[in-house]
């Protein structure tokens, strides 16, 4: 008998911490997951080796989750700059950040943006959830993407973006592309 009670309550207590670390994993009871700090209105900006403003990343809020050390982000804004270019301006519904910093997802409708500058035309590039790698300067997407700029547009399913110099995008499937001579 006294066998039969250790072996419950070993079982009872095995059962108890695979359980806790199950609700620990998925955030909590309900699988709501824990914040353990929050900020308001942040602006984050990152500098190259010669002290020039490389990007910047700004929110009306994140929240940090200890559980996988990711952050979630509201309404982000994202800056790349370019010496002797303009910028690329990326603002997005919502964000993740990896515990690294290395992955940025932008989720929801995304819209990417750069003004006309010497020897770059202004474009815009529109999608929904994008996979961004900040210190690649690379995205990628397999949502639908318009791509308007002076004269064109293009349409496509899935897209990759290299926007360090020289900058190239890679549509993936289904492209249709429209040109207008200027008149």
């Amino acid at each position: 008998i006294g066998l039969v009670f250790a072996v419950v309550a070993a079982t009872t207590w095995w059962l108890a911490r695979d359980s806790e670390e199950a609700l620990r994993l998925a955030g909590g009871p309900g699988g709501v997951r824990a914040v353990d700090s929050y900020l308001r209105d942040v602006e984050f900006v990152t500098h190259s080796a010669q002290g020039a403003p490389a990007r910047a990343l700004k929110s009306p809020e994140l929240r940090h989750y200890p559980d996988d050390d990711s952050t979630e982000v509201d309404a982000p804004r994202l800056v790349i700059y370019k010496p002797g270019r303009p910028p690329w301006r990326v603002r997005a519904e919502s964000g993740w950040v990896s515990s690294d910093g290395e992955l940025l997802r932008l989720l929801g409708q995304v819209h990417i943006e750069r003004d006309a500058g010497e020897g770059v035309r202004p474009m815009r590039i529109v999608t929904r959830n994008l996979r961004v790698e900040p210190e690649r300067d690379y995205a990628e997407t397999d949502e639908a993407v318009t791509v308007t700029s002076p004269n064109v547009r293009i349409d496509s399913i899935g897209m990759q973006a290299w926007l360090s110099d020289p900058g190239r995008i890679k549509f993936l499937s289904q492209v249709r592309g429209h040109y207008a001579a200027p008149q």
